[in-house]
């Protein structure tokens, strides 16, 4: 493998300190993304980075395979407003799906919107839906390049015409609408300046309400807290019209307080029901003043408790069990609980006391969600994968507990050459971690296995089975997809999820560390043959990994990722990751986030794995200043000849929304990469 010379990055004398140590940051003028000086880097990056993925002889056949297997119709759940039925549809290799109606079960569906139509190249995302009750109108977001930014307006659903009505400055919120169709609850926050508005800090999110044909000048105010600018707000509307459900979040904390306003009253004011960050607590539905709580109170898999607002009387109705209680849903009158067992769906239905009714019979090893509608409806629709086989989208009757399939994909792939198998490993300080491997049937394990090690551990996102191109095609080239469910996820409650959070992060990449060390041994896979890989949260975990232990991995690609954990906090969203990495302002986090940061524990002329960064110029949930400072340093610690580039995607963001077109180019470039890096014949 010959070195590569990297783009010459200038070092600056920049030291900051923190708690009295002295850190280094030779590389801060990179976060300034319009600078000229910062232009002309990621110019002369790329201009390395293309031409060597463009080079490799086997990336044309993947992008081929790629773009075939994409190319297939996928379904989303469909949902039930007013007597008409909705669901989004992507033909196949569409940027973005497109949303459909049908005016009557029977009728023939019709396009509604179709983002496709927004922008030449796909950049322009839908963002959210929200129908009005009688299924007249509807509200919808859309981002542009991939920014957390939303741009809202209203359309007739009869005519497909849209309203005067547009909503800007909207970010990290959906639309509620009134239960007479007149208006709509939504978030925002202030109008940002233009030129720094995808890297400065948010704050102060306010609640508004929005009446048809009016100026957003004119929105009502609802909510908000003037004291406490970390406080975010999502208002709800009951689905009897009767109150606003608000819940106050803070940060990616799941703790979170719920206020409520009577919207039968005029200037009612807003009440609060839970008024203290102790625990999470998800809005189900009301019966008047009874309102039904998902909630970790006392039980850390999750369990459902009534709560009377006039009496403050709380009743448990489902108790927490050994699965954790991901959601619950109100159909038929009934509950529709959702579980996870050892991070695989599990559905049961409850009657409204909490009695058992039946189990939904699931086709194997998955993923299942949907079920939501009414508390009137008698059917509902729900959605199953798998690692090797797409969403198929089932019709549930709620009465006689039959599935039926209802739309089934079509994939050019053979989902009967493969298996998905769950093994435990035992983590370094004894802890017990599941891990799913998909591999082709009949596998030797003789270590000579290229092995794609995926994880996240963090935010309390669990990893579940689930379809994904890319990654049939890597088993296509001979690989085995390797997904732990590291702690820090929420696959077994709160208490897994606080065990890899603030001074207990190093447990997250202890896992991952010894997911790669049980895969060595046991003869899936060698060093030589080991990719790992992660996305946002799992770009500091790969980050993390390759800075901690370079020795045991062939090649990494970390993607979007928290790299800087010093100055995390201080762009965009990021001070929000406080609640579970800390915060490098209080002495004993700082320690914690310093020993692992993986910009600060890149070592001078230690050989490193193969890694290609991967970044866009318009994220502005993890700013690409993390990943331009990251490839900077690795670049020029790098003592080995195994290549350290970074890929600057334009136009595209955190990842939400991306263009068909884009992702296939791509995860092309990354998958060419591991074949070049790991010496695969394609």
């Amino acid at each position: 493998m010959t070195k590569i010379k990297y783009p010459e990055t200038i070092k600056v004398d920049q030291v900051d300190e923190y708690h009295g140590i002295k850190v280094p940051d030779p590389y801060r003028w990179l976060e300034d993304p319009d600078s000229e000086a910062t232009k002309a880097w990621v110019t002369a990056q790329n201009q390395v980075t293309f031409p060597y993925l463009k080079d490799i002889p086997e990336r044309e056949q993947i992008k081929q395979r790629l773009t075939n297997l994409w190319n297939y119709e996928r379904y989303g759940i469909p949902f039930k407003e007013g007597n008409r039925y909705f669901y989004f549809k992507n033909d196949g290799l569409q940027n973005q799906s497109v949303l459909y109606v049908l005016d009557s079960p029977d009728a023939e569906p019709r396009v509604l919107l179709d983002p496709n139509l927004l922008s030449e190249d796909g950049t322009v995302a839908l963002t959210g839906t929200s129908i009005s009750d009688d299924g007249n109108l509807m509200a919808y977001g859309i981002s542009i390049s991939g920014s957390d930014w939303q741009e809202w307006k209203v359309l007739d659903v009869t005519t497909g015409e849209n309203l005067p009505d547009v909503i800007k400055w909207v970010k990290f919120s959906g639309a509620s609408w009134t239960k007479d169709g007149k208006g709509f609850f939504y978030s925002r926050y202030d109008e940002p300046n233009d030129k720094t508005k995808l890297e400065d800090v948010n704050y102060y999110q306010k609640l508004y309400y929005h009446r048809l044909f009016t100026a957003q000048s004119e929105d009502v105010l609802i909510y908000h807290r003037p004291d406490q600018k970390e406080w975010g707000f999502s208002g709800h509307v009951t689905e009897d019209g009767k109150y606003l459900i608000i819940s106050v979040w803070r940060g990616t904390d799941p703790k979170n307080l719920v206020f409520y306003r009577d919207l039968t009253v005029p200037d009612a004011p807003v009440v609060e029901l839970i008024s203290e960050f102790t625990s999470e607590y998800s809005f189900i539905d009301n019966d008047g003043d009874l309102f039904w709580f998902r909630t970790d109170l006392d039980a850390p898999r999750g369990r459902l408790i009534a709560i009377d607002i006039t009496t403050q009387d709380v009743k448990e109705i489902i108790p927490q069990v050994a699965e954790t209680l991901e959601g619950v849903g109100l159909v038929n009158n009934q509950f529709v609980a959702s579980y996870l067992k050892d991070a695989r769906s599990q559905i049961k239905i409850f009657d409204l006391s909490g009695v058992l009714v039946r189990e939904v019979a699931l086709p194997g090893i998955g993923s299942a969600g949907g079920f939501g509608g009414k508390r009137s409806d008698t059917e509902t629709f729900y959605s199953f994968t798998s690692f090797t086989n797409p969403a198929t989208i089932y019709r549930y009757d709620m009465v006689t507990g039959e599935s039926s399939v209802y739309r089934q994909p079509v994939v050019d792939f053979q989902p009967a050459e493969w298996e998905t198998q769950q093994v435990f490993y035992t983590s370094k300080d004894g802890t017990r971690v599941p891990m799913f491997i998909t591999h082709k049937k009949g596998i030797v394990l003789d270590g000579n296995n290229p092995t794609y090690l995926y994880g996240y551990g963090g935010f309390n996102v669990s990893l579940t089975p689930s379809f994904s191109v890319s990654k049939l095609v890597w088993l296509e080239l001979g690989g085995v997809v390797a997904i732990p469910n590291l702690r820090g996820g929420g696959e077994y409650g709160e208490e897994w999820h606080q065990a890899g959070t603030k001074q207990n992060k190093q447990n997250v990449f202890d896992d991952f560390i010894a997911a790669a060390e049980w895969l060595i041994e046991n003869g899936w896979t060698s060093r030589g043959k080991l990719a790992i890989a992660g996305g946002s949260n799992g770009g500091l975990l790969v980050g993390a990994c390759i800075t901690q232990r370079p020795d045991l991995f062939a090649a990494a690609l970390p993607a979007v990722g928290v790299m800087d954990m010093l100055r995390f906090h201080k762009f965009t969203i990021g001070w929000a990751w406080c609640s579970d990495y800390g915060s490098p302002e209080n002495p004993e986090e700082f320690q914690a986030l310093y020993a692992y940061s993986p910009l600060h524990n890149i070592k001078p002329l230690t050989s490193y794995p193969a890694t290609l960064i991967t970044t866009a110029d318009h994220d502005d949930r993890v700013v690409p200043a993390h990943s331009f400072k990251f490839a900077a340093a690795l670049q020029a610690a790098q003592a080995g000849d195994a290549p350290v580039l970074i890929r600057i995607e334009t136009k595209a963001g955190h990842g939400a929304g991306k263009p068909t077109a884009k992702l296939i180019e791509e995860i092309a470039d990354e998958l060419a990469f591991l074949v070049r890096v790991l010496g695969l014949v394609a």
